[in-house]
């Protein structure tokens, strides 16, 4: 082996391996936004006032340590980052925090909380929920099987939100294929709007105090208005004690855009 070639060799290395790794880090993330039994947290801050008086230059110092706890734990948790000041009254940002084993997100947010930047977070408020594989789709009739993979629209959906549910004591005593029932018509009148409005839910009885939190993607916030009239039309609504309190509404941004916001 050549003195020349093991240096190539050297070098491709040194290039790969950020490259792999990185590629190992977004194939462990999609499975965590993709697959059954992971636990997602979605956790809310304010920014406290002692925040509006650091200088910019001191700001930026706080918020890189903001990027180096995400940097920290992305290997066990996947976090995707909201703004929500400006349109939700009673937080600044919001962490949906997705892992496999619910103490990796404990302890992503107990390091949040330590750093620079977390001592200025004042914690609004925490929910958890796991997902889980669809409990009344494999009952559907065929068509509606197959409605139910339309892909969404190309292009950025920037708006999130999210919504807390909890069931009456009613709701869990009705026979499964009752329920069954009412949940074919609240899926059939979801169909018109698979496209514009992304939709993933998450388990929570026993792991917080409510039912479900369902969370959705959009860009046409008319087609998400369209699709909550729609559903507080169907049967399966009547069982919904608690429907969006509170209701989240907030845009996507990376960690970079975050940054640059807040270090304004």
């Amino acid at each position: 082996m050549t003195r020349s070639f093991v240096m190539a060799l050297m070098f491709m290395c040194l290039i790969a391996g950020p490259w792999l790794t990185d590629a190992q880090a977004a194939a462990d993330r999609e499975k965590l936004l993709t697959e059954p039994g992971v636990y997602g947290t979605f956790a809310l801050f304010a920014l406290n006032d002692e925040w509006a008086k650091q200088d910019p230059a001191m700001r930026i110092v706080r918020l890189t340590s903001l990027k180096g706890v995400v940097e920290q734990h992305r290997e066990h948790v996947a976090i995707d980052l909201y703004l929500l000041r400006g349109l939700s009254d009673h937080a600044d940002l919001l962490f949906r925090i997705h892992a496999a084993e619910l103490r990796a997100t404990q302890e992503f947010l107990l390091d949040l909380k330590s750093s620079q930047f977390g001592r200025y977070l004042k914690t609004v408020g925490v929910m958890h929920g796991l997902t889980k594989k669809p409990n009344y789709v494999p009952g559907f009739p065929d068509p509606m099987k197959a409605d139910l993979k339309a892909v969404s629209e190309p292009g950025q959906h920037p708006y999130a939100i999210v919504i807390p549910v909890r069931k009456s004591a009613e709701w869990w005593g009705l026979d499964q294929e009752k329920r069954a029932e009412m949940m074919q018509e609240h899926t059939a009148a979801t169909l018109p709007y698979l496209k514009s409005v992304k939709r993933k839910l998450y388990h929570s009885s026993g792991l917080d105090d409510l039912d479900f939190i369902t969370y959705f993607e959009t860009s046409k916030l008319e087609d998400f208005h369209s699709l909550v009239l729609s559903l507080e039309k169907v049967q399966e609504f009547r069982y919904t004690r608690r429907f969006g309190s509170p209701t989240i509404l907030g845009t996507m941004k990376s960690l970079d855009e975050i940054v640059e916001l807040l270090a304004q």
